[in-house]
């Protein structure tokens, strides 16, 4: 790779018992890439995740953000570096605005604490940031609309307009096209489309189509092991990922 990689993966392994999740785990992602992982059920995808984003620790190795060693950070130290993470799972507070949603996500920002959540409702220092973002992903027009209420799609949207709302430097996304038709990962996919060069990502996906529309590079796990990494022609022409995908019934997934 030509530029320096915003973040460097070098030898990471975690078990939990006897089975390994991560096993001599390599990878890089370049500043202003789209970087997929994927992989059969089972490869180890959300267990990377965990690992980079601070919400499980690794048993060996080292995780490098801007050449910083973060491999020890906690989860919220890591989000201050600029790891945001959009959980495989939509973690939204239902019974607010998806406005007073971001809001809080630009609250947790500024003070690293969601210490007076009233003035998230009122504080222009805050709205308007949220503003920003809530048009960033094309929901500027629901911004009064309670999060609960929103279409999955619109919920999942909003979950990213919560991590841009942090000014990240890498989006770590899991699984954003869980659960959604294929109108809403139609949606998905243009929107990541449109935040693709502005914000670096990391994308764990199930959805081939996306995957092969958005990413730059894609690395495949198979059992917590990269098997492969390169571009999706690269990845496309590869034989062992192909066997790997047949393996567990799914080689008609991969384009």
């Amino acid at each position: 790779m030509s530029a320096a990689p915003l973040l460097a993966v070098r030898g990471l392994m975690k078990s939990f018992g006897g089975l390994v999740a991560t096993d001599d785990l390599w990878l890089e992602v370049a500043p202003g890439e789209i970087h997929a992982v994927i992989g059969p059920n089972g490869a180890g995808k959300t267990t990377l995740v965990n690992l980079l984003s601070g919400f499980a620790r690794p048993d060996g190795g080292t995780i490098t953000f801007d050449g910083r060693d973060i491999t020890r950070l906690a989860a919220a130290q890591r989000a201050r570096l600029g790891l945001a993470r959009a959980f495989q799972i939509t973690s939204i507070f239902r019974d607010m605005t998806a406005a007073d949603n971001v809001a809080l996500a630009v609250q947790a920002r500024e003070t690293h604490a969601f210490r007076f959540w009233r003035a998230a409702a009122t504080d222009p220092v805050l709205r308007g940031p949220a503003a920003a973002a809530l048009a960033h992903v094309g929901l500027d027009a629901r911004a009064d609309v309670l999060a609960g209420t929103l279409a999955h799609g619109e919920q999942r949207a909003l979950e990213i307009a919560m991590a841009l709302a942090t000014e990240p430097r890498l989006l770590l996304l899991d699984e954003p096209m869980a659960g959604m038709g294929p109108d809403e990962s139609q949606r998905m996919v243009a929107l990541l489309r449109g935040l693709k060069g502005h914000f670096t990502m990391l994308l764990v996906e199930h959805d081939m189509d996306a995957v092969f529309a958005l990413a730059d590079r894609i690395t495949v796990l198979v059992y917590g092991r990269a098997i492969a990494s390169g571009t999706p022609d690269e990845i496309r022409a590869n034989a062992e990922v192909r066997e790997a995908y047949l393996g567990e019934g799914e080689a008609e997934d991969v384009p």
